[in-house]
């Protein structure tokens, strides 16, 4: 074995990466705070606004994926694809669903989720994550992901 081998110092390379790491969750975490920006903000004009005037107090009382909850849905079809096709952060944006997400789509989506539970009298993350794991076709890994980060959050409780 050489001298430059043995002698080898690796503080030097795991600095470098390490500050490396700390640039690229630097510049996601900026994505993710450009993406609080525009959240759902096609909401605030029509085509959505005024089916979400009339709509959201009334789905606020029925239970996430209900029929009664489908039939809203139905009502607000043309504000929904409307909203999809301008946000990435709803699978039926793209047309391989979830597939076709990146991981701040993905991010977003989580936490539009534990939000939107929690408008409802009954909502809970929980809930919707299973519900939707159907509904997406979420892999059980995804599925774990996702209750291990409401569990980390303090939100199974």
């Amino acid at each position: 074995m050489n001298d430059q081998i043995a002698n080898y110092d690796s503080r030097h390379e795991t600095k470098k990466h390490i500050a490396r790491v700390e640039e690229l969750l630097i510049a996601a975490a900026e994505e993710l705070v450009r993406r609080t920006e525009g959240h759902d903000s096609s909401k605030l004009e029509d085509p959505e606004k005024s089916y979400f005037d009339r709509l959201t107090p009334l789905l606020a009382g029925v239970t996430y994926g209900s029929p009664e909850y489908k039939g809203f849905l139905e009502e607000m079809k043309p504000a929904l694809q409307h909203h999809y096709g301008n946000n990435s952060h709803h699978p039926e944006h793209f047309e391989n669903g979830v597939d076709g997400m990146d991981l701040f789509d993905l991010f977003e989506m989580f936490f539009d989720w534990k939000a939107a539970s929690e408008r409802h009298n009954n909502g809970s993350i929980s809930k919707s994550i299973d519900y939707n794991a159907g509904r997406f076709n979420l892999s059980p890994q995804m599925v774990s992901i996702m209750k291990n980060t409401v569990k980390n959050m303090g939100w199974d409780k």
